[in-house]
């Protein structure tokens, strides 16, 4: 089965004292994106649409060189769930697994990826089809970062944003690192009853696997990320640690 990703690529990243389309800023010598997608190509992704709109035509130009990539434009910025509402008319004739990314996840491994889209496999092959898998990873203190919830069983029930959390679930200590495999019939589908109901008043793609699971669909979370890529760049002080750790990785 074809393995395809959306990139979330469209943001300014203002935190970054730079002028450049986030993805494009500079971690050890290399734009962010470039990370993630080898990782994608690591994984066996062969097919990649990647979101702009800040600059969109320099992140095209960075990506000149790459193959298998279409590009969608994002023209109101209005969150992740409305980036890949934008990816619909280019989309719209695909069936089976979609990974969903952010394009500035430098520390995206492809083994993580490659677990998501064996598990949503696994499933379909056992008639227990998955409608997400989605990656998660325990952090101690995970300030600003979307928190699993789950029923007392561990089923997954959702995903709650640091600015909309109670303090009982702020507590909690495993949290999303937005990584999704989904059906792409159900994402699209889904995405047509997400509001702005939030503190960002923004759509976000983080509503979408609750929505899936009221409606009866399966939902699995698994906690097979690595610490690691629990680091991510929204300030050039992340940018530094980020580049500490990966100019550790072995080079292939």
């Amino acid at each position: 089965m074809t393995r395809r990703a959306i990139v979330l690529a469209a943001g300014k990243g203002t935190r970054m004292k730079s002028d450049l389309p986030k993805v494009l800023y500079p971690v050890a010598g290399r734009p962010i994106i470039d990370y993630v997608l080898d990782a994608l190509a690591e994984a066996g992704v062969t097919e990649i649409v990647v979101v702009v709109g800040y600059r969109g035509d320099e992140v095209r130009r960075s990506l000149a060189g790459r193959v298998n990539i279409r590009f969608v434009e994002q023209t109101a910025l209005l969150g992740t769930g409305h980036a890949v509402m934008c990816c619909r008319p280019a989309l719209a004739d695909v069936t089976g697994p979609i990974f969903v990314i952010a394009g500035d996840s430098p520390m995206l491994r492809g083994d993580s990826v490659k677990a998501l889209f064996d598990e949503y496999d696994r499933r379909q092959k056992a008639g227990q089809p998955a409608s997400a898998v989605l990656g998660t990873v325990s952090k101690e203190n995970p300030f600003g970062m979307g928190r699993i919830l789950r029923d007392a069983e561990g089923n997954f029930l959702g995903i709650v944003e640091e600015r909309d959390a109670t303090p009982q679930q702020k507590a909690i200590t495993e949290i999303n690192m937005s990584y999704y495999v989904f059906d792409a019939a159900d994402l699209f589908r889904a995405l047509d009853q997400v509001t702005t109901d939030n503190a960002q008043g923004e759509y976000y793609i983080t509503d979408v696997p609750a929505i899936l699971r009221k409606e009866g669909k399966r939902v699995e979370a698994l906690k097979v990320l690595s610490p690691e890529e629990c680091l991510g760049v929204n300030t050039t002080e992340d940018a530094a640690r980020v580049e500490e750790e990966l100019l550790k990785r072995p080079r292939g």
